[in-house]
């Protein structure tokens, strides 16, 4: 893998655990509906896939 993922933050996380909440943080987002751009590695994949029903994922 290689390359960058661009991560839109679609859904609130109010509701879910608080492991979920700290995870969509660690990611880097502040807001609702906020994007960022990570590297695609499998430790980001690794986080897309545990808050993956909250986010939305493309490839840059």
């Amino acid at each position: 893998m290689s390359g960058k993922l661009k991560i839109t933050w679609k859904k609130s996380a109010i509701g879910y655990p608080q492991d979920q909440k700290d995870t969509l943080k660690a990611l880097g987002f502040r807001r609702l509906y906020s994007t960022i751009e990570k590297e695609d590695n499998p430790s980001v994949r690794g986080m897309i896939f545990k808050v993956r029903h909250l986010v939305e994922v493309e490839k840059v």
